[in-house]
């Protein structure tokens, strides 16, 4: 299984391209023949494809550097120099592409079978038939190949999902992943025991489903880099709603929500900005006594005794548009 890796960077050169060729048309009872110096061949591109066959950029971790070949040079007979193959590097869907050094978005691969050329090959030479005249139909000078881009790119996974569970550890994420889908998240009881995000598909009805994932646990401070939560919070930015959960053994629910909902803006606006819906998760268990911080969950369920987790289910299915019109 690989390991799952979010962010690389690598450097990507296109292939130069071949020289022109500087010849002339020789044969029998021909001996001032004209230039036929052939052009140069293009150097081979690097184009990236969106795949939904990876879910990860480990591939990309472990190797920082891609070239592609350089054209062949041109030959007498006005014979084009043979092109470099392209090089095509497969990414996860979801693989935002940033040039490293000017910051500029180049590409968001939001849809399978994306392509982006991200380092054009260079251009072949122009042979020295191009460059014959009327005073100089003898030329020797042929075109040298252009050079192939070269650029560092930043790649940064971001997944998508149409609702984010979100909770400080031991929320109850991953039991209510595994409870509503067919998804095999890790779960213990002990703070992060999610090392990785998680995706499930969540049905709906006979005829509908939406796709959920599950993000390591959000502690105080997680937008500024503490805990693991930090790293896994852009992996909500594409969501469509975000869940909020609250385990019903904590002391002070209102403490709670004001942690994450503070994290949620320190991450970024367009963060704190999604729709929400807070969930009191594992009700099942009893509230502590002398509890504080009495606020309004929009639901309680028990992921364990599977209290709620249908009502939990039409709630996000209306939120999302999927139940919209139809009776519950």
């Amino acid at each position: 299984m690989k390991k799952f890796i979010d962010e690389a960077i690598i450097t990507v050169k296109g292939g130069h391209g071949g020289k022109g060729s500087s010849s002339f048309y020789r044969a029998a009872y021909v001996p001032k023949g004209g230039p036929d110096g052939g052009d140069g061949g293009r150097g081979g591109d690097i184009i990236v494809h969106a795949s939904n066959q990876l879910a990860t950029l480990e591939d990309l971790a472990l190797k920082h550097r891609y070239a592609a070949g350089n054209g062949k040079d041109g030959a007498g007979g006005r014979k084009t120099g043979k092109a470099a193959d392209d090089i095509i590097i497969e990414l996860p869907v979801g693989t935002v592409i940033t040039d490293a050094d000017t910051g500029e978005i180049l590409a968001d691969l939001t849809e399978p079978d994306q392509t982006l050329i991200v380092a054009k090959g260079g251009r072949g030479g122009k042979g020295n038939v191009h460059f014959a005249t009327s005073r100089n139909q003898a030329p020797r000078k042929v075109g040298a190949g252009e050079m192939g881009e070269e650029r560092r790119l930043k790649l940064e996974l971001k997944l998508l999902a149409d609702v984010g569970l979100l909770g400080r550890p031991n929320a109850g994420k991953s039991t209510l992943l595994a409870a509503l889908t067919h998804a095999t998240p890790r779960i213990a009881d002990y703070p992060f025991s999610t090392l990785n995000p998680n995706l499930g598909v969540v049905p709906v009805g006979g005829y509908g489903r939406f796709v959920m994932a599950d993000i390591p646990g959000v502690i105080e401070g997680a937008s500024e880099g503490k805990g693991l939560g930090h790293r896994f919070l852009k992996h909500v930015e594409r969501t469509r709603l975000i869940v909020v959960l609250i385990e019903t053994p904590e002391p002070d629910y209102g403490a709670v929500h004001r942690e994450l909902t503070k994290e949620l803006e320190m991450f970024s606006a367009q963060l704190a900005a999604l729709p929400r819906l807070l969930v009191r998760s594992k009700c099942d268990l009893p509230k502590p006594a002398g509890r504080k911080g009495k606020i309004h969950f929009d639901l309680a369920i028990s992921s364990v005794s599977r209290e709620g987790l249908n009502e939990l289910v039409d709630e996000i299915a209306i939120r999302l548009g999927i139940l919209k019109g139809l009776p519950l």
